[in-house]
């Protein structure tokens, strides 16, 4: 395999959220690094935003910007997307394929194995992003994905997981790691580290997130109904989701919808300016995108202790909340109101950390690293 300059194919299902930013900075920073890099993605998706985004993406793609079928659940279109995959790979005579989420993960590694019973070298990489490890064990789909993780582990030359959460969430689930791995985390541009100024209508709290209850907006709604203050907390909640309805409703049951408005989806740095504290009160996270990029900015931040983030405010004088738990989240966002200068002194801080742990730089030097080791 020639991993001095390589020829380096992704491969992802849905082009959204946090999966698909790190691909896009990934294969960026690869291909001005002189790889010449490809992706594949799914062509269900094809709203106008998601035609945007891949629109700019593959301005930096040699190999090209690939599309085909690929369903969210188990189907027979995972058959049609594994030799698609296939397919283009041994066309494009690549070095690596690198397999993100559990779709992409699972068509990149069947690729991979394919091409190696043809006498091919190539690399096979995987890259969780949560997904599937997130599914409990003893469910139906659990059982199902979990089993095909350790069935995929035979054709998989390294994982790389974004957050030590994960890695010790793989091996809970699917057992024992039996291919090199590594903690590489994800990280950010430098753009991304302009300072957070509120508007002049700024609300005391903002959330920017799918909306979800996986994400926890109703325990944040919850919270706001305790907080008695002269002065009522107002909220602005960014974002668009299955449950959207449901927030909005609990908002009206709750007592709120004067005090909390629904914008709709924006990209977070036009939606950190909305408020003067981020919170995110998530039930479950992996290792989210939004708490790096809330850090970067400088803006205050409460969020709960799940997944990877405590690895993002480690060694920092951040506080975490424990998750369920709408009275601590209550006293958080009371404490941080109350206390501007502490808090915007201790975002400060944070911002620091964050901008010496977490920088695409960072990132794409330990996965080409990552690469090379496999290769040798």
């Amino acid at each position: 395999m020639k991993m001095t300059k390589s020829r380096i194919l992704h491969c992802l299902r849905a082009p959204v959220g946090g999966l698909f930013r790190h691909v896009r900075d990934l294969s960026a920073s690869q291909a001005a690094a002189g790889h010449e890099v490809g992706v594949i993605v799914d062509r269900t998706a094809n709203d106008g935003l998601t035609e945007k985004r891949l629109e700019a993406l593959s301005s930096h793609l040699m190999l090209g910007l690939h599309r085909c079928a690929m369903s969210r659940d188990l189907g027979w279109r995972d058959f049609t997307a594994t030799y698609a995959t296939i397919r283009l790979a041994k066309s494009l005579d690549v070095d690596v394929i690198h397999g993100h989420g559990a779709k992409g993960g699972a068509y990149a590694r069947l690729a991979a194995s394919r091409l190696k019973g043809d006498g091919l070298r190539v690399a096979s990489l995987y890259t969780p992003h949560g997904g599937s490890l997130h599914y409990a064990p003893s469910s139906l789909k659990g059982r199902i994905f979990m089993a095909l993780e350790r069935r995929l582990a035979r054709s998989t030359d390294g994982i790389i997981f974004e957050s030590a959460y994960s890695a010790d969430l793989y091996r809970r689930h699917a057992g024992p790691i039996t291919c090199r791995s590594r903690v590489i985390p994800n990280g950010l541009l430098p753009e991304e580290f302009a300072p957070h100024t509120p508007s002049s209508a700024a609300t005391d709290i903002v959330f920017i997130g799918e909306l979800r209850l996986l994400k926890g907006v109703d325990l944040l709604l919850e919270a706001m109904a305790l907080i008695d203050r002269p002065t009522a907390i107002t909220a602005t909640i960014v974002g668009e989701g299955p449950d959207a309805a449901l927030f909005r409703q609990t908002a009206e049951h709750l007592g709120l919808a004067a005090r909390v408005s629904f914008p709709g989806a924006m990209p977070a740095v036009h939606a950190f300016p909305l408020g003067r504290v981020f919170v995110m009160p998530s039930r479950a996270e992996s290792f989210p995108y939004i708490v790096l990029e809330a850090a970067a900015a400088g803006i205050p931040l409460i969020a709960t202790s799940v997944g990877g983030i405590p690895e993002i405010v480690a060694g920092t004088d951040t506080k975490l909340v424990p998750p369920e738990n709408p009275a601590a989240l209550a006293g958080a966002i009371c404490h941080a109101l109350d206390h501007p200068a502490e808090t915007r002194e201790r975002a400060a801080r944070l911002k620091i950390s964050v901008g010496s742990r977490f920088t695409v730089d960072q990132m794409s030097s330990a996965i080409a690293a990552f690469y090379s080791d496999i290769s040798r």
